[in-house]
């Protein structure tokens, strides 16, 4: 028998079910699913340093399970010294099984070790039915070593989903288990 990560089972079953209930769906292809997730983040010094970029690549890569690729600028930007085409950070998209692996951690092993942490802020929907959150040091999650971690960065997780509406996708995260502050 394959393997099928926890909160992919979780969905199937609990889910779009609580979720119909809840909108009222007439077919099953009309709930709203996590399409894919992307954690990215911008290395600004990488104008002068390019070994900055690499340790970005690796940690991302660390993190998440699966290759990330250095982002390009696309314009020049003359007060920042930067060119087209110079590496200035770091992302990793995910889909699938590894999506559904990244938000377990995310959720169950990621999230409490945030120093005072009372939930995520609900104000990070862009309208669309997508969700961003950011993170402020990249040593939360466990899979990095304190102790060969250069410099502490945050990063930008974004999730993507199939919703039409703030409300829809805020609740299928919810559901998913993304620990949303009271308001």
């Amino acid at each position: 028998m394959a393997y099928i990560p926890r909160l992919k089972e979780e969905y199937k079953s609990r889910v779009i079910a609580a979720l119909t209930e809840e909108f009222g769906y007439k077919n099953v292809m009309q709930v709203p699913k996590l399409e894919k997730i992307v954690v990215s983040r911008g290395v600004g010094a990488a104008v002068s340093d390019k070994k900055l970029i690499d340790y970005a690549v690796e940690e991302l890569t660390k993190i998440t399970g699966q290759k990330a690729v250095a982002t390009i600028s696309k314009k020049d930007v003359a007060s920042f010294k930067l060119r087209k085409g110079m590496p200035i950070g770091a992302k990793v998209t995910l889909r699938g099984e590894r999506m559904y692996e990244f938000l377990d951690r995310l959720i169950t092993s990621s999230l409490p070790r945030v120093r005072d942490f009372n939930g995520i802020k609900s104000t990070g929907f862009d309208g669309r039915g997508n969700y961003n959150l950011g993170v402020l040091e990249q040593i939360i999650f466990p899979e990095i070593d304190i102790d060969k971690v250069n410099k502490i960065a945050g990063m930008d997780i974004t999730f993507v989903t199939s919703a039409s509406t703030d409300k829809e996708a805020k609740s299928l995260l919810a559901q998913l288990g993304l620990p949303f502050k009271k308001n």
